[in-house]
C-alpha cells in the first residue's frame, strides 16, 4: 500500500526470460493478489540492464549476462527488445560460486551467441547478478569470448534498480513489458 493507505495502481515484476507461460501466469496472479493492483511483467535481463545504466532502447545491440541464484540468462537487447536469448538453469548453487560445469556452460552459452550476433562485440559485455564479480567466471569470459567484460555497479541489485526506474518511467517500462507478454 502507498503512504496514504491506497493501493498501488500498478506493481512491475521481474521474471525469468525463460519462465513458462504458465511460470508467468503464476507470478502475475500471486503478485496481483499480494499488491491489489494490476501487475506488468518485466523480463529481468531487461530490467538489469535498465538498473545498470545501459541505453536498452539503443538501435546498437548491447549484450548482458544476468549470473542468478538458479538460472543465469545472456541476452541481447536491440531497441528495447531482447533479440536473442540464451539461459542455463542450475540445479544447486554454493556460496562458493558457479560449479565448473556451470561455469564452463555460461562461458560457451555467452559466446554462442556472440557467435550469432557479431555485432554485440562492439559494445561488449556487461554482467549483472549475484554471480557477477566471480572471478573466475570473468576471467574465462575476457579469455573466451575477447572482448571487454564489465561489471554492473552493484551488480546483485541491478535488476531491482531498474524495476525501480521503470516505475518512474511508465512509458519506457509498457514498452519493455510487452516483451514479457
Amino acid at each position: 500500500r502507498l503512504y496514504d493507505g491506497r493501493p498501488p495502481a500498478r506493481v512491475l515484476a521481474g521474471v525469468p526470460l525463460a519462465a513458462s507461460p504458465s511460470d508467468r501466469r503464476a507470478v502475475r496472479v500471486a503478485v496481483s493478489e499480494a499488491a491489489g493492483c494490476e501487475v506488468t511483467l518485466v523480463e529481468e535481463p531487461l530490467a538489469a540492464a535498465v538498473g545498470a545504466g545501459l541505453d536498452v532502447l539503443d538501435p546498437r545491440p548491447c549484450l548482458v549476462l544476468d549470473v542468478g541464484a538458479g538460472i543465469v540468462e545472456v541476452v541481447a537487447i536491440s531497441e528495447g527488445n531482447v533479440v536473442d536469448a540464451a539461459a542455463l538453469q542450475l540445479s544447486a548453487t554454493t556460496g562458493l560460486g558457479l560449479a565448473a560445469y556451470a561455469l564452463e556452460g555460461v562461458v560457451d552459452m555467452t559466446a554462442g551467441l556472440v557467435r550469432r550476433l557479431p555485432a554485440l562485440r562492439s559494445r561488449g559485455l556487461l554482467v549483472t547478478g549475484g554471480g557477477a564479480r566471480e572471478d573466475l567466471l570473468l576471467r574465462r569470459l575476457r579469455g573466451t569470448l575477447r572482448l571487454p567484460v564489465e561489471v554492473a555497479a552493484q551488480p546483485q541489485y541491478a535488476t531491482v534498480r531498474g524495476l525501480m526506474r521503470l516505475c518512474l518511467q511508465p512509458s519506457l517500462a509498457s514498452g519493455l513489458a510487452s516483451a514479457a507478454h
